[in-house]
């Protein structure tokens, strides 16, 4: 069985802590994979995280604004916004 990469930009496997800014809220999560276009996160609890939110890496100095694009279990996709 053959697996066709279908994403935009190749992801690479990383473990970086980040926060999830939303409101007055922001919950930490750990990033599992990162490419230019968007992130796959584990979170401890999804339950009150919106669609859209601001993703900070503190480590890379970086805002993210973004989107979720699938929930499974205790992971989220994100796209990042232009």
């Amino acid at each position: 069985m053959v697996v066709v990469e279908t994403r935009r930009a190749p992801r690479y496997r990383v473990s970086k802590s980040a926060t999830i800014g939303y409101g007055r809220h922001a919950p930490g999560c750990v990033i599992r994979d990162l490419s230019i276009t968007g992130a796959a996160i584990q979170v401890e609890d999804q339950t009150g995280i919106p669609d859209e939110f601001i993703l900070f890496i503190e480590e890379d100095n970086l805002s993210l604004p973004c989107h979720v694009v699938w929930r499974r279990g205790y992971r989220l996709g994100v796209v990042f916004d232009d």
